[in-house]
């Protein structure tokens, strides 16, 4: 999301989703720090934001960008932010928060003889509903549960109202070079057309479901109203969906019979801060165009 420029003169010093950091960015943040006082970075943050007019494409302000570029540009040694402001004060509804592990899941057994995919409904959860598929998620995905920052939508899939699966969609990955190469994307295409892709970063069935082909279907319905969720969520629409599957655990057979595309293995590495970390585990990369001419417009 990052790279450091080397500029000079007027030059961008850093360059951070799309917006270049200079030597006048660098002196109205600094002055931002020092009257900032004991506020917390995320008040510090929505400051920056309203005076850069930086906002996400459904409006909102891009506090979360804002605090990530703060603490990079910290690391780099060109901002020194106080420890105090490191830390947001706390939240009285986080701290009322029961403890995961103390909320109970009711597990009922459900197979090809109850459910009629023909009744099956994947739909967006509610806001009330995101503590529960955080609970799911943490409980019962391998990965357990992450923050899902930036843009984003969740599922819910119910058979006559019974949860049956839970699905989570998020920002594309920075950087694929199997999707770059089967797209025909330069690094410009890349950072002019990313958002119009999506990853699916999350999916489970419930480990009580088995029900033959519940996964594939569920996929495809979900696919059927990606692109149209996210226009109305974030303001554009989705071209390309895609998933990194761990082929040590998975074999992706839901994937395959939805139709998606095996586009090649990833580079085995993950982003922390501005570093990737290499680790022995690359991923099978896997793509589904959601446009007829997807990847046309994803070249532009």
């Amino acid at each position: 999301m990052a790279a450091l420029e080397g500029g000079v003169g007027g030059a961008a010093l850093v360059r951070y989703r799309n917006r270049e950091i200079g030597d006048a960015e660098l002196s109205f943040l600094r002055g931002c720090i020092e009257r900032a006082q004991d506020r917390t970075l995320r008040e510090l943050s929505r400051e920056i934001c309203q005076a850069w007019q930086w906002r996400q494409r459904n409006g909102a302000l891009s506090e979360y960008a804002c605090r990530d570029l703060l603490l990079r540009l910290e690391e780099w040694g060109h901002l020194k932010l106080r420890g105090s402001r490191r830390r947001s004060a706390p939240s009285r509804r986080r701290l009322s928060k029961v403890p995961l592990e103390l909320i109970v899941i009711p597990e009922v057994e459900i197979g090809d003889g109850w459910a009629d995919l023909n009744r099956l409904v994947v739909r967006p959860i509610e806001p009330e509903e995101r503590l529960g598929w955080r609970v799911y998620m943490e409980r019962y995905h391998y990965l357990g549960w992450r923050p899902v920052v930036g843009e984003h939508v969740l599922y819910a899939a119910e058979v006559d109202g019974e949860l049956v699966a839970l699905l989570g969609w998020a920002s594309a990955a920075l950087r694929v070079t199997a999707r770059e190469r089967y797209l025909g994307w330069d690094d410009r295409a890349r950072r002019e057309r990313l958002h119009l892709v999506a990853n699916n970063v999350r999916f489970v069935v419930l480990p009580w479901v088995h029900v033959h082909n519940l996964a594939s279907r569920v996929l495809a319905l979900n696919l059927r109203r990606l692109s149209t969720d996210w226009q109305q969520r974030w303001g554009h629409p989705i071209h390309l969906a895609e998933t990194f599957v761990d082929s040590a655990r998975f074999r992706a057979t839901c994937y395959r019979a939805a139709n998606w595309r095996y586009v090649g293995q990833s580079a085995g590495r993950s982003r922390k801060g501005n570093r990737y970390l290499f680790h022995s585990s690359p991923k099978a990369v896997y793509l589904y165009e959601l446009h007829r001419h997807a990847a046309s417009l994803l070249r532009g």
